[in-house]
């Protein structure tokens, strides 16, 4: 079957991208479901930094490409063994596949999934190879195993979770990358304790995420720092208590003198190292530091091993917010249809496929918290 799909073929290419064209809309060739796999109608896929990221060459990933991981849909065919889905469940999909039986799945840690890990980063699915060829027959990759910058994709069974079909796609996208990884971090890596004091830097969909998921958890603070003017005010009006611009004189003092010390938890959201040591600065003794960030493989942080012992400081990676996508998403899918995890005011903008490198341009120049293709 052929459908259309957004092609990244080169990277690092310059901006504006509505000029130089990383992605291509093209005409591809899908093939049906192997075994535990699904084929699914994309309804709304998110614009993720993530994909900006593959996007400017920060993370690296094996070209040509079907882009995309944050997104929802409906299942149109399911391959043999599955027998817990059937045509017409609406689905969200998770960016880790997980294969249930390595070390990591069997201590409920399936974001670090063995199997998970190495399929994505070959871009292909969980049970082995490609299932995406251009109109010269040419095998193209997935990305983390969604690709959902297309009409259609197929997927690995261990790929979606099956969702509320009164949720709106556009929103349930939100839940596949931005939530999950953003409120997972917040209550799943961090731990956070009623009434402790949170700071979250970079202000994304994923650091708005974590505000909202911050707040639904019962944090005593939250104090948000960015280096974008707009962005610190509609985290205000998010509900944030403080905004600070992370590049003024004395900024990690700002949040220090306001959380009284340094916050409990400190979240890094940008993706770059400085604002990870900012973030790390800001954070108390005996206090968490995490990151959710993906700048280049190249860079490092340097930190004091005397200040990390003598404080009892931690500092901790977070990725797909620590989940497991099977009890997570539908759990932050009811805070958000109780009302106590307004995601949907994450949501700026609408797209069509055809509209893509525009997209990018405007997350680029951080004009957007989420932006959703519909399709």
């Amino acid at each position: 079957m052929t459908i259309r799909a957004a092609v990244l073929r080169a990277t690092a290419l310059p901006r504006p991208y509505t000029d130089s064209l990383p992605l291509t809309v093209e005409t591809v060739q899908l093939t049906p479901p192997q075994a535990h796999e699904v084929r699914v109608r994309i309804v709304a896929a998110g614009l993720c930094h993530s994909d900006l990221s593959v996007v400017d060459g920060n993370r690296p990933r094996p070209l040509p490409m079907v882009l995309g991981h944050e997104a929802a849909g409906e299942v149109i065919e399911v391959g043999t063994g599955v027998g817990d889905l059937v045509v017409g469940d609406h689905v969200v999909f998770a960016f880790v596949p997980q294969c249930g039986h390595c070390a990591p799945c069997r201590s409920a840690r399936p974001a670090l999934c063995e199997p998970g890990a190495a399929a994505n980063g070959a871009g292909e699915l969980l049970g082995g190879g490609r299932r995406l060829r251009d109109r010269h027959g040419a095998p193209l990759h997935h990305h983390l195993g969604v690709s959902g910058f297309a009409e259609e994709v197929v997927v690995s069974r261990q790929s979606v979770v099956r969702v509320d079909r009164s949720l709106p796609f556009e929103i349930g996208a939100l839940f596949g990358c931005a939530v999950m990884t953003g409120v997972g971090a917040i209550v799943n890596t961090a731990r956070l304790r009623l009434g402790e004091s949170v700071l979250v830097t970079g202000l994304g969909g994923i650091g708005f995420a974590a505000v909202l998921g911050a707040l639904a958890a019962g944090a005593g603070q939250v104090v948000v720092a960015d280096v974008n003017d707009d962005k610190l005010r509609q985290a205000l009006a998010l509900g944030a208590h403080a905004a600070v611009n992370s590049s003024a004189d004395g900024a990690v003092e700002q949040v220090r003198d306001l959380t009284q010390g340094g916050a409990d938890v400190g979240l890094e959201c940008a993706g770059v190292v400085a604002a990870l040591d900012f973030t790390w600065r800001a954070t108390r003794r005996g206090g968490r530091t995490v990151t959710v960030g993906l700048p280049h493989p190249s860079q490092t942080l340097a930190i004091s091993p005397v200040q990390l012992v003598a404080e009892e400081r931690t500092l901790q990676g977070s990725y797909l917010g620590s989940c497991v996508p099977s009890r997570d998403i539908p759990a932050y899918i009811t805070l958000y249809q109780s009302g106590r995890l307004p995601v949907d005011r994450l949501l700026t903008h609408r797209l069509s496929l055809d509209d893509i490198n525009d997209g990018f341009d405007r997350l680029a120049r951080g004009e957007a918290i989420r932006q959703v293709i519909l399709l």
